[in-house]
């Protein structure tokens, strides 16, 4: 009691006086009044709120209970805090002492829930407590309230929810899992239908593991309870008025899911695991069976239709599901612009790589970031509590792997796989709190891989006491069945006819699957992509008609030119704007304005631009400015979301500091969205290089393994401007030594009438590639970087730029390069009055433009000295690449030699070095 004696000496009326005190700052009250009052106020809100009371009155009329003394108060209300602090104490650490875990002990955690922290005793346990207000029952027997709170939060589900910071969340969580004390209530029929979910999950693994023994398939065995969960999830919310679906998830269950979720044909699925060749062999490879998507249209229990989506994802596990968000997002700023609601994206992650792949944690950041946001995500991990070979202790320094939703304050329901009411529970659960509050939730789904990694491995290596453990304990469906039977719900024969049921269709499929010779595959999303076609480099290479109306083209030039009379800008706002209207009347158009007029053009023509990436919005060299800010309030002005003709969206975000995560999503967002410009700008070319998972394994190689079109573009600045190793060079060589067949373009333009005509042709296609694009940094203000009006009206994009002025009779040296190195070169050239060399530019170096440059080399028939020129060291750039595909003359190279790093630090060296590169191309006897 000594911490609580101020409390026989106080008067009521002190007590009112010193607690409105408190409720003005609480700072200002001594600090064990304050541990007083927080604790108070804790106990007696839900009192308050049903009573109608104010806080002071219920304070000092608490304090002066007719006929008990003061002292007999501050004993009872020390007794009733105890409470509140046991009550505290199973809300924010409740979860640690669950039943989640179905074939391990738990760790110890310390301290624990007994009595004796809390200063209580068996000899309380018969006392009513005024606390039991706190958790929304009766005042009632201590003994009854840790029943309460010994269903509610040490049960099969553990509940994480006490770090959010909103008050209001936190009160409906508890509504929530206080209701049928966190315990689900389903009827007879509710029960069957998650039975017979179990079934198929259980009996199909067995089915694969008989008729494919070895093979890998990463079964769902152990986690089979996620598959009547999932099932849950999409009925109820399909109820919910969710119309769309879009899940990414790993190996693990895949194919579990696939079949028993998606409805995939399990022929389909068996002609896979037979090693059949596919349907056609002339644009597709394809992948191996546990990686492939699949669309479907599906028609839910109550008739509701809905679209379902599973993301083909590679082995790098977290990489789809920044591939989903943006998935999502297209979808939803296409159908449902004023409801996010209604596409529902969901993340399934293995225990392992959620908790170890630093991609998670870009994607949980991007959650209520305005370009990226999806409504909330429902992420639920299929904890196997084993990565591999490596225990979860070595496998992350947190608590639990789904500690990265504490990031954004999302609640997680840590659930026992062996309970397949509970986990159907916590699903529901999720996806109100989705519906709700629109943010994310994570499920962890802690059970066992009932074999290794795969289904070749040996897993007692590693873990030889769990898997023994593992080998004794029986499937959920069977555990689920037992209760059943005991509740008198089925009899002892009705597992037996489901899986007898359920393997006979499967056999008759596998049957049916033998006598097909080829395997189809299904392109993921294909109803998105209606009207196009797949191409391959022959049609890459065919011309496009991108010229656009001059009138038109003037009209939005005029809009983008002009800003708004009723607000302030600053003064450089104001210049810059002017002389953009200036140089379109004179005819002299920079890249700047020759981007924003490609963008224009498109959306007046239905197309829409997206564009994010680090500080997009103005452009990292200060070029762009497509967002505009007033100077007093910075209200934003986006002059191009004004046009006259205007018919598709112009969308432009600054990113958050990631690339992979970025990267992803955009990747994703071209997936769903064809008819949408879709641009990730890099803030220097080589910040890509964090991002290079997605360019391996989805930008070079997805219309190879999955089939899927994407038309992403890539902006990457690139050139040697003394700007040190990390801010010169894009890689270019990278991205070209990915080049094959038809799966991208690459283009280092420069002009801006070909860059305009670039983008253009990006969108007037009847198909879709990636777009890799090398843009410049010194040449977006150099003054022979400029095109005419009747450039961007007239024109379209030049594969290969012929030089200009030269005299083809005088030329004995011709020299092909590309970006910004030419500009350095023709310099030169006029500062020596050389006539005798002429450049070409190779505007896309793939595919490479083969005849254009044949016709080229036969005009320059004098010519006898055949060079590549580069400014990048001579294993970097395009060199490399030319050498391998460039076999039409004999050339030599001009180039720095290789180095490690791609630039020097020191400016003056770069400088040097530059212009050692540069004399090599008009002085073949120079080496450097």
């Amino acid at each position: 009691m000594d911490r609580f004696s101020f409390l026989n000496a106080a008067h009521t009326e002190f007590f009112a006086q010193l607690y409105d005190e408190y409720l003005q700052n609480p700072d200002s009250v001594e600090p064990s009044w304050r541990s007083f009052f927080q604790g108070f106020d804790f106990g007696m809100a839900t009192y308050n709120e049903e009573n109608g009371i104010e806080p002071a009155q219920q304070m000092a009329s608490y304090a002066a209970s007719s006929n008990v003394d003061v002292s007999k108060i501050s004993e009872k209300l020390q007794k009733e805090f105890n409470v509140l602090k046991l009550i505290d104490a199973y809300r924010t650490r409740g979860h640690l002492f669950t039943k989640t875990n179905p074939v391990r002990e738990r760790r110890i955690f310390s301290p624990n829930l007994e009595l004796s922290n809390f200063d209580l005793s068996d000899a309380d346990l018969e006392t009513v407590f005024d606390a039991a207000k706190a958790i929304r029952i009766e005042p009632t027997s201590l003994k009854n309230i840790l029943a309460h709170l010994d269903r509610i939060y040490r049960s099969h589900i553990g509940v994480e929810y006490m770090y959010i910071r909103d008050p209001k969340v936190i009160e409906w969580i508890q509504a929530k899992i206080g209701y049928n004390d966190n315990h689900p209530k389903f009827d007879e029929n509710q029960k069957k239908h998650i039975l017979s979910k179990l079934n198929e999950a259980v009996s199909f693994e067995n089915f694969l593991h008989t008729k494919y023994v070895g093979q890998k398939r990463f079964s769902l065995e152990g986690g089979e309870s996620l598959i009547p969960g999932l099932d849950a999830l999409i009925e109820a919310a399909a109820e919910k008025g969710v119309e769309q679906f879009v899940m990414g998830m790993a190996h693990r269950g895949r194919l579990n899911v696939l079949a028993n979720i998606f409805g995939k044909n399990t022929q389909d699925i068996f002609s896979e695991f037979d090693g059949k060749d596919y349907d056609d062999d002339a644009l597709f490879d394809g992948d191996v069976k546990y990686h492939l998507g699949l669309t479907a249209d599906k028609k839910t229990k109550s008739g509701k239709n809905i679209n379902i989506n599973l993301a083909p994802n590679p082995s790098h596990l977290e990489t789809v599901g920044a591939v989903i968000e943006g998935i999502t997002r297209a979808k939803q700023d296409r159908y449902y612009p004023d409801d996010f609601s209604k596409v529902l994206p969901i993340a399934l992650h293995g225990d392992a790589a959620v908790a170890g792949q630093g991609i998670v944690y870009e994607i949980v950041q991007m959650a209520q970031l305005d370009g990226y946001k999806t409504g909330g995500t429902i992420h639920i991990v299929i904890n196997n509590q084993v990565g591999f070979t490596t225990n979860y202790l070595d496998a992350r320094s947190s608590v639990y792997c789904t500690d990265i939703a504490k990031v954004t304050l999302s609640p997680v329901l840590h659930v026992n796989a062996d309970d397949a009411e509970a986990v159907v529970h916590a699903m529901l659960f999720a996806l109100d709190f989705r519906m709700e509050f629109g943010r994310d939730v994570f499920i962890d789904l802690l059970g066992y891989r009932k074999y290794g990694h795969n289904e070749g491995d040996e897993p007692r290596f590693t873990q030889p006491k769990l898997y023994k453990l593992i080998a004794k304990h029986k499937n959920p469906r069977d555990l689920y069945a037992a209760t059943l039977i005991e509740q008198g719900i089925i009899d002892g024969d009705y597992v037996g006819k489901l899986e007898k049921d359920y393997k006979k269709m499967l056999d008759e499929n596998l049957e049916a699957s033998r006598k097909k010779d080829l395997t189809i595959i299904t392109p993921f999303m294909q109803n998105e992509w209606e009207g196009y076609v797949q191409a391959d480099e022959t049609e890459m290479l065919q011309k496009v008609n991108t010229a656009f109306s001059k009138e038109i083209l003037t009209e939005i030039a005029e809009t983008i030119t002009t800003l708004p009379s009723d607000k302030k800008f600053i003064s450089k706002i104001q210049k810059l704007i002017n002389d953009r209207k200036n140089m379109f009347e004179n005819d002299k158009l920079d890249w700047a304005m020759g981007e924003l007029l490609a963008y224009g053009s498109l959306i007046t023509e239905g197309f829409s631009v997206r564009i994010s990436g680090q500080d997009v919005e103005r452009g990292t060299f200060s070029h762009r400015h497509a967002v505009i800010k007033t100077e007093d309030a910075e209200d934003e002005i986006i002059l191009l979301q004004n046009l006259k003709h205007q018919q598709g969206r112009f969308d432009i975000y600054n990113s958050l500091l990631s690339e992979y995560g970025v990267v992803g999503f955009d990747y994703g967002y071209a997936l769903a969205a064809p008819k949408t410009l879709t641009i990730w700008e890099a803030q220097f070319g080589d910040f890509s290089n964090g991002a290079q998972i997605m360019i391996d394994q989805y930008i070079s190689a997805a219309e190879d393994k999955w089939n899927n079109q994407n038309g992403l573009v890539m902006l990457l600045p690139h050139g040697y401007e003394g700007q040190g190793a990390e801010h010169s060079s894009a890689r270019m060589e990278r991205y070209l030594q990915l080049c094959a067949n038809h799966n991208m373009f690459v283009a280092d333009c420069t002009t801006p009438a070909n860059f305009f005509h670039l983008l253009r042709r990006q969108m007037k296609t009847t198909f879709r590639k990636p777009l890799i694009v090398f843009t410049p940094k010194s040449l977006l203000r150099h003054p022979s970087v400029v095109s005419t009006v009747d450039e961007l009206a007239n024109g379209s994009f030049q594969e290969v730029l012929d030089d200009p002025i030269a005299n083809a009779k005088k030329v004995k040296s011709l020299v092909f390069c590309t970006g910004k190195f030419y500009y350095d070169l023709v310099a030169e050239r006029e500062a020596n009055g050389r006539d005798d060399v002429a450049f070409v530019r190779l505007e896309q170096l793939f595919p490479l433009p083969v005849d254009q440059l044949k016709a080229i080399i036969e005009k320059y028939s004098n010519a006898d000295d055949y060079v590549w020129a580069q400014e990048e060291p001579r294993n970097m750039g395009a060199y490399s690449y030319m050498l391998m595909n460039f076999d039409l003359v004999k050339f030599r190279v001009a180039s720095l030699k290789a180095y490690s790093a791609p630039a020097a630090g020191s400016y003056a060296r770069s400088k040097k070095r530059h212009a050692t590169a540069i004399a090599m191309v008009f002085d073949k006897d120079l080496f450097s």
